[in-house]
């Protein structure tokens, strides 16, 4: 089989003998994240009560960001030490060569994008997102199951490449040959509302590409011919090497990476701890409008 690296279809995922692939169901919701075993986070009670048969539960919280490290000034969701993400990666039974397919509630706009891009960070291609995720599945009449799936485990030993896809505080403020792109809505990059961080805006010199605008009507993402114009109109003269990704705690900026690459521009990083990350340090500026 040809192994897929940006997106899958749902008729190819389908179409998957049961042991050439991993699937892993990434629901969450960032106003309902639970809070232990007797709150649970509501995209893992989604999960338990229906998922794509054989798939796995990613919590965003648990096994894609380590939130014990907020107070470094590493945003909302900071990432994972790569230990821990081999533990994860051991504990689903994946090894080196096994397709990974994710998915979250909306063509991978949240945590799917997230384990999609961790993933890459640590030098993993055979994995992809599906396009158009969960409802899309249902919207396809293929059958579902329900309670949780525990696979055998194995012996995952992976590493960050952080220097090829990473960038700091410091790294952002020292490059200024590049494009900032800021994933997050409208409103809340202009400043006009915030809900989640404790101030409004932008970085300066941001520009705005919300992750949703990577997606169609229908739930699923633009053709790779129509996401790349998008694109190259942002970056004018700047290579996809130039473009930095970021959003409110470096999640949905994976989107916006995954649907560069998905449209044949590779190599844009990401700012991790993003704007939650920007302004838990007072004297960094601000820009709204």
């Amino acid at each position: 089989m040809t192994l897929k690296t940006t997106l899958i279809e749902v008729d190819e995922l389908a179409a998957l003998p049961v042991d050439a692939v991993l699937i892993v169901d990434c629901r969450f919701e960032l106003m309902a994240p639970g809070n232990g075993q007797r709150d649970v986070a509501k995209g893992e009670r989604d999960y338990r009560e229906g998922h794509i048969p054989g798939a796995v539960y990613a919590s965003l919280d648990r096994d894609l960001s380590d939130l014990s490290r907020q107070a470094e000034g590493l945003g909302r969701h900071p990432l994972p030490l790569e230990t821990a993400f081999s533990e994860v990666l051991s504990r689903w039974g994946w090894r080196p060569g096994l397709q990974l397919v994710c998915y979250d509630a909306a063509g991978g706009s949240l945590a799917a994008a997230r384990l999609w891009w961790l993933l890459r960070l640590a030098g993993v291609r055979e994995a992809a997102v599906l396009d158009g995720g969960y409802p899309a599945w249902l919207a396809a009449g293929l059958p579902v199951a329900s309670g949780e799936v525990v696979r055998t485990p194995s012996k995952v030993t992976l590493h960050f490449d952080a220097t090829k896809y990473l960038l700091d505080h410091a790294q952002l403020l020292g490059v200024p040959q590049r494009v900032l792109l800021d994933a997050r809505a409208a409103p809340r990059y202009r400043g006009e509302v915030e809900p989640i961080d404790r101030v409004g805006g932008h970085v300066p010199g941001a520009l705005n590409r919300p992750f949703s605008d990577n997606l169609g009507v229908d739930g699923r993402f633009k053709p790779a011919d129509v996401l790349r114009r998008e694109f190259l109109e942002l970056l004018g003269t700047h290579a996809p090497q130039d473009v930095v990704h970021m959003c409110g705690s470096g999640v949905t900026a994976c989107h916006n990476l995954l649907a560069m690459e998905h449209a044949g521009l590779a190599g844009s990083r990401l700012y991790a701890p993003s704007w939650s990350g920007w302004v838990s340090a007072p004297g960094r500026p601000v820009a709204k409008g």
